[in-house]
């Protein structure tokens, strides 16, 4: 932060300059925003730009990155996601050179060529949650630049259903003399809700458009392969069922997208309605709602909105958090709070998992952070109340005074490039020692995995009673790989004889019979149908004509797709017969 002043100190004379370019009140028209930051930024600011999962404080972005480095320079960005090119440019125009931040999957080739050359200094890559906390610490910005749906002339804001990280991001900076400075889609007389209140906002810009915002959760049912059902069948059959897990976290991905899409059809045929996966902390996944409409859930607490789902949520006060004003209330920080301690299984992907079952996304050329997966997919020691799920947990990996979180990674064998999964040493050692970090970029610490689960089989690390086991576990389920490769198949026989390895058939699972015939909806127009007709996907997931596609999982919300090619059906969707409680959902 800019000299050793108490924060807060010239606040005034900052708003005074803020003042000459906006006027009376509180609104800046958008054409001086970039005079605007000038302004009120000074160098050597700590500055953070909301950039969430989905919304983007894009205008406010580009404007930033338009201002004179000869006046504003050497700023310390602080911010959740890099997703946009202008959240880089900054640092290529010389306008900043630190950064502090938790995801930059669409950015994560270009912040490693930064980092290589010099032009970045990255002080810390970080959970979502341990961000904002060090945002309220020693990370406090000195100006934050937000988003919000709306804002009235005294300066209130109402977000809708893409709350996300304002609140906690407007706080932080607020309540330690900072300046705030929002983007809003249209000022209006009166706000459906007050979402940030007026005395933690300085300055309204009124975009020219509105904020950019991605449909980041939605997966194409069209999409998923018979081997994301089949893995999905055995997480259901080795996990959900008996550890009845009741509270969960998905990531986002085609395989947890299959979990979501077989929970009325396969789960239901074994008899699980009401005893599994009734309780998510998720953003809304279309693909959850089959599920939902075969009263498989009870609630879904929110990170964030997604793109088309929005008079579905409205329309399920009974299951979503609902304001007043009929709309989502999302809040990504207390999700991540919920995510740890309200929920017993963490699921996700990654694109490397090493001998102790380590896994990382950070892989050469590039640094992709983390999100929320570290924090979600750890076990939380901290915690004290008890559940069947944690209680069974803990007993299996042999703790006497205390259960355990179960954390699942799901990983096919080989990425979609051909890379193996499994891998003797991570990448992430490499980049920590390139990019000079203290420690390798780990995102989920091996200790922490309960479960993995490949194509393969399952590997059932809760079991293992030491090093030497877990390492021959996951080489059992490793797969056609080199990694795998190295496992005698008398010592994967042994761990299944014991239950540490399961394979299909050790869960009566026939993987001739593992196919997308079990899924509830076959492709987006069946998920409109399911929802009643409330689900409006967004125009990209709109096609009628046979393409070759890609796809690919990912571990956590924001994260690009890794990608490899799939033949989908197309044209018109299979007509369905269905009543109200099990819409578009097949049963076998």
């Amino acid at each position: 932060m800019s000299g050793t002043s108490r924060p807060g100190a010239d606040r005034a004379s900052r708003l005074a300059r803020a003042a000459a370019l906006s006027g009376s009140g509180k609104v800046c028209p958008a054409d001086r925003a970039t005079q605007l930051l000038e302004a009120i930024i000074e160098p050597g600011d700590r500055v953070t730009i909301e950039g969430n999962n989905q919304k983007q404080a894009d205008f406010l972005a580009s404007a930033l990155a338009k201002v004179d480095p000869a006046r504003v320079h050497d700023l310390h960005m602080v911010q959740s996601v890099l997703a946009l090119p202008d959240h880089l440019a900054v640092f290529e125009r010389g306008i900043a050179n630190r950064l502090d931040f938790a995801f930059a999957g669409p950015q994560s080739r270009k912040l490693a060529e930064l980092v290589a050359n010099g032009t970045v200094k990255i002080g810390a890559i970080h959970t979502y949650l341990e961000l904002y906390a060090r945002m309220l610490v020693d990370l406090t910005p000195r100006v934050a630049l937000i988003a919000a749906d709306k804002a009235d002339r005294n300066g209130n804001l109402y977000t809708g259903p893409n709350t996300e990280d304002t609140p906690t991001i407007a706080e932080a900076t607020a309540f330690r003399g900072g300046i705030v400075v929002a983007q809003v889609n249209e000022i209006v007389d009166r706000l459906p809700r007050v979402d940030v209140p007026s005395d933690w906002v300085d300055v309204v810009v009124p975009s020219p458009k509105p904020y950019l915002i991605d449909p980041l959760f939605t997966r194409d049912p069209a999409k998923i392969r018979n081997e994301n059902v089949l893995m999905a069948m055995m997480a259901i059959a080795a996990v959900y069922e008996p550890y009845q897990v009741l509270r969960l976290n998905h990531g986002i991905g085609y395989a947890t997208a299959a979990i979501e899409l077989i929970l009325p059809t396969y789960a239901a045929q074994r008899g699980l309605k009401g005893k599994i996966a009734r309780h998510f902390v998720l953003n809304p996944h279309p693909t959850l709602i089959p599920a939902i409409e075969a009263g498989f859930v009870d609630s879904v607490y929110c990170f964030g909105s997604e793109l088309g789902m929005e008079r579905y949520v409205s329309n399920r006060a009974d299951i979503f958090p609902i304001g007043a004003d009929g709309n989502l209330r999302s809040n990504r920080a207390l999700a991540q709070v919920a995510g740890q301690y309200a929920c017993d299984l963490f699921i996700g992907g990654t694109l490397q998992i090493d001998a102790q079952g380590n896994s990382s996304t950070a892989t050469k050329g590039r640094i992709t952070g983390f999100g929320g997966a570290p924090n979600m997919g750890a076990d939380p020691r901290g915690r004290r109340h008890d559940s069947p799920t944690w209680l069974r947990a803990g007993q299996e990996a042999g703790e006497s005074l205390r259960g355990r979180k179960l954390v699942l990674q799901m990983v096919q064998t080989h990425q979609p490039n051909g890379a193996p999964s499994f891998v003797e040493r991570l990448d992430a050692f490499d980049l920590a020692a390139s990019a000079d970090f203290a420690l390798p970029p780990v995102m989920i610490h091996g200790d922490d995995v309960t479960h993995v689960i490949t194509e393969r089989g399952v590997a059932n690390l809760l079991r293992c009673r030491s090093p030497k086991e877990r390492e021959a576990a996951l080489r059992a389920v490793a797969g056609d790989t080199e990694f795998g490769r190295r496992q005698s198949p008398e010592i994967t026989d042994r761990l299944r004889r014991r239950g540490i390895v399961m394979f299909p058939s050790d869960l009566g699972i026939d993987v001739n019979t593992a196919t997308r015939d079990w899924l509830a909806a076959q492709s987006i127009d069946d998920l409109v149908t399911a929802s009643g007709g409330l689900y409006a996907p967004p125009a990209k997931f709109h096609r009628a004509v046979v393409t070759h596609t890609w796809q690919g999982d990912i571990h956590e919300p924001g994260q690009p797709d890794f990608q490899q090619p799939v033949q989908h059906e197309t044209g018109a969707p299979r007509p369905r017969k269905a009543a109200r409680s099990d819409v578009a959902v097949r049963t076998q």
